[in-house]
């Protein structure tokens, strides 16, 4: 079940709202839990038992480390936990086995690492109670795609959490926001990528059609995704972290990756870079470390090449800013900076959507003209007019502009007023069209549901 579609939005979600909201607050995360469980098991009957398992397995670990902090029985059942952790996701990711792979489970096994190597550490407490924490683990709303989410930062809103009128005004107006982002963005974009996938005429203006298209598509619907997540844990009475910070307004590849996927670059940054010796220790050590992360980070998503090349590229590139690069960068114009920087994701994007090698070679050729391709074709032309006006609203929609346009008019006097009255209809027109988009469309899965 995904979030942008009818059988969750008009059944689904109705039911689990109902059941929380009859729920006393002492079993409220009972409900949480029973709801989520409902929501994996729908689209993952079998691997349901994965998700219980990890939660007991860390529930029990963490219980075993904070009996023993601070002896190394705790350091033995820390490296148990991780061991498991890990294993879980070598055997569903990188074994071969052609197994099917279980959706979310590179969030959720992230999600209950960070929490034993927290308890470990002495950051928090080990939960007592074991339905607190699978409702942690379970939780539908950022289950399968994050934001990542610590148990730390939710862990007093577990045991003590508020649900007012604002709160759920403002969680469903940020859903409905990222459901828009979704289905009416970021679906399109996918419909103009499958367009090129089976063009007959290919030529070097398509190929950076696509190019666009694609880091497009991605950006609505990664965000639109962490938008609905964060607009759900709201209603819930969660506040989740932000995962995205308009990324593509960035002056450097090193402010990108800041912007992009907040929660993951966080999680790499507390436990592998700094426990790595993150800047200590020498140059050397210093580009040790960030090749680590980023080598990490290419393989976390998938175990094929073009993602471990991916993340090595990144890692170069980052590497090369912060050792050389961000000076010279300040010194150009703004334009140049900005053109430097999408031009390095738009090609990283590019190689990341590679089926395959050979895929992502061609992919990235066919930018350059690669195998002899014209620049122009009738069909790279005629796609280009057909969905204009989505690059445009795209390329919009990728900056602050329109909520800087949009809090300038509403921030006081009678814009604000007007926004109290205007902004419920607006909220509901857009669910409405994404609702029509999604009766007429087909199964539109968010891209990280792969991962």
């Amino acid at each position: 079940m995904v979030f942008s579609s009818i059988a969750f939005l008009y059944y689904f979600l109705p039911a689990a709202l109902l059941l929380y909201w009859a729920a006393p607050r002492h079993l409220k995360n009972a409900a949480l839990l029973v709801v989520s469980l409902f929501f994996y098991f729908y689209g993952e009957p079998v691997y349901t038992l994965l998700l219980v398992f990890s939660a007991v397995s860390d529930y029990l670990h963490s219980r075993y480390i904070e009996r023993h902090r601070g002896r190394k029985r705790a350091g033995i059942a820390l490296a148990s936990s991780i061991a498991i952790n890990l294993g879980m996701l070598g055997v569903f990711k990188y074994g071969g086995f052609g197994l099917a792979l279980p959706v979310g489970i590179s969030f959720f096994t992230f999600q209950t690492m960070s929490y034993t190597i927290d308890v470990h550490r002495g950051e928090v407490k080990a939960e007592k109670g074991i339905v607190p924490l699978a409702a942690y683990v379970a939780m539908f709303p950022q289950l399968v795609a994050g934001p990542i989410v610590r148990y730390k930062s939710i862990a007093e809103q577990l045991r003590n959490r508020r649900h007012g009128v604002e709160g759920i005004a403002a969680g469903m107006g940020r859903f409905v926001v990222g459901l828009g982002k979704k289905v009416l963005l970021a679906n399109r974009f996918a419909e103009f990528c499958g367009a090129y996938r089976a063009a007959d005429s290919p030529s070097v203006l398509y190929h950076w059609a696509y190019a666009v298209a694609f880091s497009l598509q991605l950006y609505f619907d990664f965000s639109g995704y962490s938008d609905m997540a964060i607009g759900l844990g709201r209603i819930f009475g969660f506040a989740f972290p932000e995962n995205f910070n308009y990324p593509y307004i960035s002056r450097s590849v090193t402010e990108f990756w800041r912007r992009w996927h907040m929660t993951l670059g966080s999680w790499f940054r507390d436990y592998v870079y700094i426990p790595l010796g993150g800047n200590r220790g020498g140059k050397p050590r210093w580009i040790r470390n960030i090749l680590a992360v980023w080598l990490l980070t290419g393989l976390w998503h998938g175990a094929a090449w073009n993602f471990v090349l991916w993340g090595l590229y990144f890692g170069v590139l980052l590497v090369f800013e912060k050792s050389v690069g961000l000076g010279w960068l300040g010194r150009l114009p703004l334009a140049f900076r900005h053109g430097y920087v999408l031009l390095a994701v738009l090609l990283g994007f590019v190689a990341f959507n590679g089926e395959g090698m050979q895929g992502m070679v061609e992919d990235l050729g066919g930018l350059f003209g690669g195998n002899g391709l014209p620049f122009f074709s009738a069909e790279a032309a005629y796609q280009l007019r057909s969905h204009s006006v989505l690059f445009l609203a795209g390329a919009i929609g990728a900056t602050p502009l329109p909520k800087r346009m949009y809090l300038q008019a509403t921030g006081k006097g009678t814009g604000k007023r007007m926004a109290a009255f205007l902004e419920p209809l607006a909220m509901a027109a857009l669910f409405l069209a994404a609702t029509a988009y999604l009766v007429d469309g087909s199964f539109n899965p968010f891209l990280y549901f792969r991962f």
